[in-house]
């Protein structure tokens, strides 16, 4: 149950790039979650891992009857309360792994960026699908496993140029803790391989609807010259399940 957001210095550190022109969460991650938002009109939401709460009042605005965002850090759900509140919207202090004591059914469960920090991903998948209504969705984004492999070592390998040649990959085949230096040292996520992730969704009883692992477009590209080292790998995974009604 970490809750590294509530780190003076790493909350800090996150508000900056997630400010700086040009972030990936907004031009890569966001759109190709919302690519993945089935019809909400009237139906009850769940948020894991709200942060800000921009996803809550897009749901909101999509047609969501209800939208419940939960988080762990005061941090974010301060300023979620603060910028994005709504009459449709609650926020709660909670972490995913105690969200069955929402007590609850929902019609689709949203998570951005949030599950490879949890240990137990198979009891929050459980958990998840025990939330559903019957034909409820369960979306979410995380690091692709691409990154999160990574503990420390160089990402890339380059040539006496300093350009990149290909993406490196560190310890892929082993599930697991991750202990790494972002902001500040020792942030916990947690690595799975695809097949990890896919099997536990299947073994729970989740169909699969989709999988995505966006790259930034030419534009995103040509403005951002940064970003064309992402041909060699994706930033993130993104998936759409569902249960059966």
């Amino acid at each position: 149950m970490q809750n590294i957001y509530d780190n003076e210095t790493f909350f800090e550190e996150y508000k900056m790039l997630r400010e700086r022109d040009g972030n990936a969460n907004i031009l890569v991650e966001k759109p190709a979650l919302f690519s993945l938002v089935p019809e909400l009109n009237g139906k009850d939401v769940l948020d894991l891992g709200c942060g800000y709460g921009e996803n809550c009042l897009e749901f909101v605005r999509r047609g969501a009857k209800i939208v419940v965002g939960i988080d762990i850090s005061d941090k974010m759900l301060q300023i979620a309360k603060k910028e994005n509140l709504g009459e449709k919207v609650e926020y709660i202090h909670m972490c995913m792994e105690d969200i069955l004591h929402l007590n609850r059914k929902f019609d689709c469960i949203f998570s951005s960026l949030a599950v490879h920090y949890v240990k137990d991903f198979e009891k929050l998948i459980k958990d998840i699908y025990q939330l559903l209504n019957p034909g409820g969705y369960f979306i979410f984004s995380q690091e692709n496993p691409m990154n999160t492999c990574f503990a420390d070592g160089s990402r890339w390998t380059k040539d006496k140029d300093g350009n990149v040649i290909c993406a490196n990959l560190y310890h892929y085949s082993v599930d697991g803790e991750r202990r790494t230096t972002w902001f500040v040292d020792g942030v916990v996520k947690y690595h799975r391989t695809f097949s990890s992730i896919i099997n536990v969704l299947v073994d729970t009883g989740f169909c699969l609807d989709k999988l995505i692992e966006p790259i930034p477009d030419e534009k995103i590209m040509k403005n951002y010259p940064e970003y064309l080292k992402e041909i060699h790998k994706p930033d993130f995974l993104l998936v759409k399940a569902y249960k059966r009604s």
